[in-house]
């Protein structure tokens, strides 16, 4: 599956930022998916997943409460909707997916990545 990550940006802290990664090639359906974010200078981090039918989510600690992982199947889209953004979230967003029935967090988990969108929060 081909992964399209958009919707970055720069933000003031507090602001919202909505991610969407469009996927094409295969059936969207059948992967499970997720987020993660790179800052400079530091390792890639898991931000959230989703399952395949979107009934199981999962997220990072630093996360939870201001992010929401969602798909629409039928658009083959997943969202990342981002409220009361802090500048430590500040970092290059990327979307990934595999095949599975489960929940995936790690990134070894994922076979196909997409390119990254640059989300920057301003204090």
């Amino acid at each position: 599956v081909q992964l399209q990550a958009s919707g970055g940006g720069l933000v003031q802290a507090g602001g919202s930022l909505r991610l969407s990664c469009a996927a094409s090639g295969r059936t969207f359906s059948n992967y499970a998916m997720g987020w993660f974010r790179q800052a400079p200078g530091k390792e890639r981090a898991f931000v959230a997943a989703i399952s395949w039918t979107g009934e199981s989510t999962y997220y990072a600690d630093s996360v939870k409460g201001r992010f929401t992982i969602s798909r629409g199947n039928a658009k083959n889209t997943m969202y990342l909707q981002m409220n009361s953004l802090k500048p430590e979230d500040t970092a290059v967003y990327y979307c990934a997916a595999r095949t599975g029935a489960g929940i995936y967090y790690r990134d070894y988990d994922f076979g196909s990545w997409g390119q990254g969108t640059q989300v920057t929060v301003s204090s």
